[in-house]
């Protein structure tokens, strides 16, 4: 320990990550929406990035998805070097072309639980979040802590639906209708003949 300073101690705690890079998943997303013909707009993609840091922090037990920080700007959150790259459109960097089966498929679930949703709907989302409210109470560009992400989408997930958490990293595909209310789906089984 260094002289017992709290953040030198919390630096000091390694980090593994389920991806290589913030730019893995930000090209995930932005593929997903030109796959679907849509125009992934960059405040989108950070409400993305934010949700999907969040709820794979949940859902793995406080585990990071990217090796992302994410700060509180005025317009929401944003993750400043996904920003800075993006800026003049898609910037050419190395991203994994694979990802593991795990990591596809938490991001598909966040992908169709938020991506259908307008970047304002998105932003009304994170925006209201505690963890975003607190940081840019303390001035923009304060970094967005993830624990405090974690213990604020706990929180409102509890207040609005209590399976939110459960939905994501459980290794379930998550089903929802096409206004987001989730939806239990079984197995069809053929009936019986009976002779």
């Amino acid at each position: 320990m260094l002289g017992g300073n709290e953040p030198f101690k919390r630096a000091e705690m390694s980090m593994t990550f389920a991806v290589k890079s913030t730019f893995d998943v930000a090209f995930w997303f932005a593929d997903q929406a030109l796959n679907e013909n849509e125009y992934l707009q960059p405040q989108k993609m950070h409400r993305l990035l934010y949700l999907a840091q969040a709820f794979y922090a949940m859902a793995y037990g406080g585990k990071k998805l990217m090796p992302a920080i994410f700060v509180a700007d005025d317009m929401g959150p944003l993750e400043p070097t996904i920003y800075q790259a993006f800026s003049r459109g898609r910037p050419e960097v190395e991203v994994e072309l694979f990802l593991a089966p795990e990591v596809e498929l938490f991001l598909s679930s966040i992908w169709r639980r938020f991506g259908h949703q307008k970047s304002e709907q998105l932003a009304k989302l994170t925006n209201k979040n505690s963890a975003y409210s607190i940081a840019l109470r303390k001035g923009p560009r304060t970094e967005i802590l993830l624990e405090s992400m974690i213990a604020a989408f706990k929180a409102d997930g509890e207040r609005k639906d209590p399976s939110i958490a459960k939905n994501f990293g459980d290794g379930q595909r998550v089903m929802r209708t096409q206004d987001g209310a989730p939806v239990k789906v079984k197995s069809w089984s053929p009936p019986s003949v009976k002779d």
